[in-house]
C-alpha cells in the first residue's frame, strides 16, 4: 500500500461496547440447593436452581487504540440433574472474533477457523434445511449478539472463553470502552481488568459504572495512569453486588465505561511492526490544519420529514466546528443545482452565521440531480488551484449529504461513479453521509472508497448530531524503512510489536473487504483471496471465514458455528429460537488445563534448573539423571522426530549473579517448538509466548490465560504457571515457568520442559530427551558408599558400557511449578557420557527452529 496516499478514511463509529450476560437457565424438573462449600463461602445464596457463576472476568488489553478482549466465565452445576446455561454477550459489528473455547469435565472444545466455503460444505445439512446453528446474530445497527446455550452435567462445571479484537475510535474527544454488565445473578468472582498502553502517552483516564451508587463506585473502581500506561480494575465482592443487604439479586445491570485520551503534541502517531505501520490522525491535529470544504446537499422531495431535519442538524453541527482559517461553500441539488456563494469564502463569524441562516431556511425541490450537484462541488474545489493559489496548501474535502437516489440528469449509477472519479482525479477525498433506512448505501460507499473517503449512515431514529460525534480519526497502513522500524521498536518495546502487527492485519482486511465493492469480478476474486488468507493467518472471523467448534452438537446433530452476520441479516426475532448444545464425552481434548495437573503421569521425563535432565524408565521403575554443562547462548536439541520434522530446541542462559570460584549455572531461557507439517512454531521465553514468530504471529505474556490452536496443535497457557502443547498424532509437552523470588540462589527467570506423553512419537525420535522415548535397558550393581556418605555410588551397565553412577535427588516441577517434588535417580557424570548417544556436543544446533 502506498504510504503517500494521504488520509484513507473518516472512521465514524466511535466506541467499543460489550454486553455481558451470563444466565443460569434451569431445565424443567426439581432444583437442588447450592453446595455446602458454597454456603460456607457466601453469606447469601448465589445459586439459581443449583447453578452458580463461580467467576466472570473481562480482560481488556489496549495498545495504540487496538483492543484485545478475553471474556472468561466459569459456571458450576451443583444440582443432581443436568441444567442448561447460557453464555451471552454483545460485541461491536466492527470487531473480529479470534478465539472461542469451552472447557468441561477436563476436556476442552475449541473453535477452528476455516474459510466459509469449507465450513458451509462441512455443515451442508444445516445450510440446506435453513436451520440456524450459528452463535452470532445481528443485534441492532452497531452490535452483534454472541450466545451459546449448553447442557451441563450434574455436579459439573463449564468454562467459556471468548476472544475478540477491535480498533477503538474517538467519541467526544476521547476513546471509550463501554461494557454493558448484566450477569442476572450474583457472581462469586466478578472482575473487569483494563490495561492500556499508548506510545503517545495518556493525557487523561476515567472509569465509571452507571449501575453503582457514587460511594460504592469510589470503593470498587481502581484507576491509575502515568506516562504511557493506564490501568482500571473493577472487582466487587458478592456483598457489593447485592441490590440490597438482604437481597440475592444483583445490582450489576448497566454500563461500565472506561474513557481516556492520548497526548497530541505530535501531528501523528507512527506505529510499527514487521515492516508495516499504522498512522493515526485525530481531531486536535485536524483543527490545526486549514481546510477547504464544500458541502453538497440533497434537497429533493425524498428528503422530506426526518431526513431533511437531520440534514440541517448535521450541517449546523459541522459548520459550528469550523475554524477561522477554513474556507467553505454550500451546493444544493434537487431538480436543479444551486450554490450558496459559487466559490470558497472564509469561515469568519459573519459568514458562518449567514451560512447557518441559509441552511435553516432552504426548502425542498422535487427530483434528485445528484450527479450535477457533485460535479458543481468538485468544480468549486478544483478552482482553488487556478484562482486561489493561497489556499492550495489547505486540505480540501468534499462532503455530500443525501439519501442516495438519483432521479434527474445522469441517473445511471455506474456513469455517476465514473464522472465523479474523473472529476476529482485523486485530488481530495469525498465523504458521503447517507440518510434514512432506505438509502442506497452501497452506492455511496463505493463512491467514497473510489475517492479516498468513507461513507456513514445517519439513521432516522437517532440524533444526527450525536451520530456525527465521531472525532474524525484517520488511519493509514503502509510500509516503513527497516532501520526506522528497528529504532521505533527499540524505543517502544516488544509488547507493541505484536499488537501493531494485528492492528495492521485488522485494518488491511477491512480495507481489502471494502475495495471489493468497486472492482470487476476478477479483481474482486483476487482481493477476496488476499483478505481470506490474512483472516486465516491471523485467526479472525470475518465475512470470509467461519469458526466451527468440535465435540458438541444439538439434538439434531448440528454443530455450532461462529460467523460474521451480513449487513442485511434478519433481526433476531426472525431467526427462531436458539439451539442448545451438548458436549460430547467421546471427544476429549488433548490439552491439559491448570485444573488437570493431578492427571499428569506420576513420573515424567524432562529437563529443569541447571539444566538437570530427568529420564523416567518405566520398565525399571527407576529414574536416570544427568547434567549438561555448556556456555550461555548454546542451543541444544531436546526432541527431534525425523519422520514428521517435529522438534524442540532450547537455548541456555546464564545466572545474572555469578560469584568468583562458583559454578556458572546455566538454565533454559528460550524454547522453540516446531511442527513443520503444519507450519507451526512456538517460541517460549520467561517473558513471552509467541506463536509463529517468523510470520509475525500473536504474542502472549505469562499473565494471560489462553487456549491457542493451529492445525492439530493446541497450546494451553495457564497464567503465571505453565503451558501445555498437544500435537495430534504426536506428543504432549509441558513448559514450566520459574520466576525469581527474594532469597533465591538463581537471579534470572528460566524455563523447565517436560514430556507428558510421547507414545505416538516415531521410533526414530532423537535428541537429548527424545532418544529416551523408547525402552532403554540398564543394570545396576556393586552399590557402595561414595565420596558423600548420603549418596552411594554404583556400577551401571548401559548400552554395553560400564559407568560409575551416583544415587541422588533432583526436583520434578511438572506438577508443582513452585515447590517441585523430589525424585530419586541414578546420576550419570560427565555430561551424560555413556548414557546418551554420542557426545553431548552432537546435540548443539545453530538455531532455535
Amino acid at each position: 500500500m502506498d504510504g503517500a496516499m494521504g488520509p484513507r478514511g473518516l472512521l465514524l463509529c466511535m466506541y467499543l461496547v460489550s454486553l455481558l450476560i451470563l444466565q443460569a437457565m434451569p431445565a424443567l424438573g426439581s432444583a437442588t440447593g447450592r453446595s455446602k462449600s458454597s454456603e460456607k463461602r457466601q453469606a447469601v445464596d448465589t445459586a439459581v436452581d443449583g447453578v452458580f457463576i463461580r467467576s466472570l472476568k473481562v480482560n481488556c488489553k489496549v495498545t495504540s487504540r487496538f483492543a484485545h478482549y478475553v471474556v472468561t466465565s466459569q459456571v458450576v452445576n451443583t444440582a443432581n440433574e443436568a441444567r442448561e446455561v447460557a453464555f451471552d454477550l454483545e460485541i461491536p459489528k466492527t470487531a473480529f472474533i479470534s478465539d472461542f473455547a469451552v472447557t468441561a469435565d477436563g476436556n476442552a472444545f475449541i473453535g477452528d477457523i476455516k474459510d466459509k466455503v469449507t465450513a458451509w460444505k462441512q455443515y451442508r445439512k444445516a445450510a440446506i434445511s435453513g436451520e440456524n446453528a450459528g452463535l452470532v446474530r445481528a443485534s441492532g445497527r452497531t452490535m452483534e449478539q454472541f450466545t451459546i446455550h449448553l447442557t451441563v452435567n450434574p455436579q459439573s462445571k463449564v468454562t467459556f472463553q471468548l476472544t475478540y479484537e477491535e480498533v477503538l475510535k474517538r467519541n467526544h474527544m476521547q476513546y471509550e470502552i463501554v461494557i454493558k454488565v448484566k450477569p442476572k445473578q450474583l457472581v462469586h468472582h466478578f472482575e473487569i481488568d483494563v490495561d492500556i498502553f499508548e506510545p503517545q502517552g495518556i493525557s487523561k483516564l476515567d472509569a465509571q459504572a452507571s449501575f453503582l451508587p457514587k460511594e460504592l463506585a469510589a470503593q470498587t473502581i481502581k484507576k491509575s495512569f502515568s506516562g504511557k500506561k493506564g490501568h482500571v480494575l473493577f472487582r466487587p465482592t458478592v456483598s457489593q453486588q447485592q441490590s440490597c443487604p438482604t437481597c440475592s439479586t444483583s445490582l450489576l445491570n448497566g454500563h461500565f465505561k472506561v474513557t481516556y485520551d492520548v497526548s497530541r503534541d505530535k501531528i501523528c502517531d507512527l506505529l510499527v511492526a514487521n515492516n508495516h505501520f499504522a498512522h493515526f490522525f485525530a481531531p486536535q491535529n485536524l483543527t490545526n490544519m486549514n481546510k477547504n470544504v464544500v458541502f453538497v446537499i440533497d434537497i429533493s422531495g425524498s428528503m422530506r420529514g426526518q431526513k431533511v431535519k437531520q440534514t440541517k442538524e448535521a450541517l449546523l453541527k459541522i459548520l459550528g466546528d469550523m475554524q477561522p482559517g477554513d474556507y467553505f461553500d454550500l451546493v444544493l441539488f434537487g431538480t436543479r443545482v444551486q450554490s450558496w456563494k459559487g466559490s470558497l469564502v472564509q469561515a469568519s463569524e459573519a459568514n458562518l452565521q449567514a451560512a447557518q441562516d441559509f441552511v435553516r431556511g432552504f426548502s425542498l425541490d422535487e427530483a434528485t440531480n445528484l450527479n450535477g450537484g457533485l460535479l458543481r462541488g468538485i468544480e468549486i474545489l478544483n478552482q482553488v488551484q487556478e484562482s486561489l493559489p493561497e489556499l492550495s496548501n489547505h486540505a480540501s474535502i468534499l462532503i455530500m449529504l443525501t439519501d442516495g437516489d438519483p432521479t434527474e440528469g445522469v441517473t445511471d449509477r455506474s456513469q455517476i461513479l465514473k464522472n465523479v472519479r474523473n472529476a476529482i482525479r485523486g485530488r481530495f477525498p469525498l465523504y458521503n453521509l447517507g440518510f434514512g433506512h432506505n438509502v442506497d448505501f452501497n452506492f455511496l460507499e463505493v463512491m467514497s472508497m473510489e475517492n479516498n473517503g468513507r461513507a456513514q449512515r445517519i439513521y432516522e431514529d437517532h440524533d444526527a448530531t450525536q451520530q456525527l460525534q465521531e472525532g474524525q480519526e484517520f488511519s493509514i497502513t503502509c510500509l516503513v524503512d527497516e532501520e526506522e522500524m528497528k529504532k521505533l521498536l527499540r524505543e517502544r518495546g516488544h509488547m507493541l510489536e505484536n499488537h501493531v502487527e494485528r492492528l495492521w492485519a485488522y485494518l488491511t482486511i477491512q480495507e481489502l473487504l471494502a475495495k471489493r465493492m468497486k472492482v470487476d469480478r476478477e479483481e474482486r476474486a483476487n482481493l477476496s483471496s488476499q483478505a481470506l488468507q490474512m483472516s486465516l493467518d491471523y485467526g479472525f472471523v470475518t465475512p470470509l471465514t467461519s469458526m466451527s467448534i468440535r465435540g458438541m452438537a444439538d439434538q439434531d446433530g448440528l454443530k455450532p458455528t461462529i460467523d460474521k452476520p451480513s449487513e442485511d441479516s434478519p433481526p433476531l426475532e426472525m431467526l427462531g429460537p436458539r439451539r442448545t448444545f451438548v458436549l460430547s464425552a467421546l471427544q476429549p481434548s488433548p490439552t491439559h488445563s491448570s485444573s488437570n495437573t493431578q492427571r499428569l503421569p506420576d513420573r515424567v521425563t524432562g529437563v529443569d534448573t541447571d539444566p538437570h535432565f530427568i529420564i523416567h524408565v518405566p520398565q525399571k521403575e527407576d529414574t536416570l539423571c544427568f547434567n549438561i554443562n555448556e556456555e550461555p547462548g548454546v542451543i541444544l536439541s531436546l526432541v527431534q522426530d525425523p519422520n514428521t520434522g517435529f522438534s524442540v530446541n532450547g537455548q541456555l542462559i546464564g545466572n545474572k549473579a555469578r560469584s568468583p570460584g562458583q559454578h556458572d549455572g546455566t538454565y533454559f531461557g528460550r524454547l522453540g517448538i516446531a511442527n513443520p507439517a503444519t507450519d507451526f512454531q512456538l517460541e517460549v521465553t520467561p517473558q513471552n509466548i509467541t506463536l509463529n514468530p517468523g510470520f509475525g504471529g500473536p504474542v502472549f505474556s505469562w499473565r494471560d490465560q489462553a487456549v491457542l490452536r493451529q492445525d492439530g496443535v493446541v497450546v494451553t497457557i495457564n497464567k503465571k504457571r505453565n503451558l501445555v502443547v498437544s500435537v495430534d498424532d504426536g506428543g504432549t509437552f509441558e513448559v514450566v515457568l520459574h520466576r525469581v523470588w527474594k532469597g533465591s540462589s538463581v537471579h534470572q527467570d528460566f524455563l523447565g520442559f517436560y514430556v507428558l506423553d510421547s507414545h505416538r512419537m516415531s521410533a526414530r525420535t532423537h535428541g537429548l530427551l527424545g532418544q529416551f522415548f523408547h525402552p532403554i535397558g540398564f543394570e545396576v550393581s556393586d552399590i557402595h558408599p561414595g565420596s558423600d556418605p548420603t549418596k552411594p555410588d554404583a556400577t551401571m551397565v548401559v548400552r554395553n558400557r560400564r559407568l560409575t553412577v551416583t544415587r541422588g535427588l533432583q526436583k520434578d516441577y511438572s506438577k508443582d511449578p513452585w515447590h517441585g517434588a523430589e525424585v530419586s535417580c541414578w546420576f550419570i557424570h560427565n555430561n551424560g557420557a555413556g548414557l546418551i548417544d554420542g557426545a553431548y556436543t552432537d546435540y548443539i544446533v545453530p538455531d532455535i527452529f
